[in-house]
């Protein structure tokens, strides 16, 4: 299995083929339509990562010492960056996601296509993937 690191760069990679802000965008939004099935049941309240423009849902699940996630949006360009959070830091230990660096996505240059508010969420999204590994350490 690939380190968060080295999924990054595989992002990185897929991302860097395209030469076109637009195409981005649509590697984007294909992410969003390829994800998981989110089951309505966690559309709560409670799972509903604030700061976003979009509704943003994301659901840890916690087992044998790592953490998983399910995310989705009502957004389809959010949903594809929820996806590929969910794809780098999901399935790893709590400490693993706390010790990771998590200004690395900033390779991937979706500052350049990502409105401010878009971008905004997704630091949102990195705090609520973090907090949830936090509150996993101790168990």
């Amino acid at each position: 299995m690939m380190d968060i690191e080295e999924k990054i760069l595989n992002y990185k990679k897929e991302l860097d083929f395209f030469d076109e802000p637009i195409d981005k965008y649509k590697y984007l939004l294909d992410q969003g339509r390829k994800s998981r099935d989110f089951p309505e049941k966690y559309k709560q309240e409670v799972f509903l990562v604030k700061g976003c423009q979009a509704q943003v849902w994301l659901v840890p699940n916690y087992n044998k010492g790592t953490i998983s996630f399910l995310g989705d949006s009502d957004a389809f360009i959010t949903k594809g960056m929820i996806s590929i959070i969910i794809d780098i830091y999901g399935d790893r230990s709590p400490k693993e996601i706390i010790e990771s660096d998590f200004g690395k996505l900033n390779m991937l240059g979706l500052d350049n296509i990502l409105t401010p508010s878009r971008r905004n969420g997704v630091y949102s999204m990195l705090e609520y993937v973090k907090n949830y590994a936090k509150g996993y350490l101790e168990v």
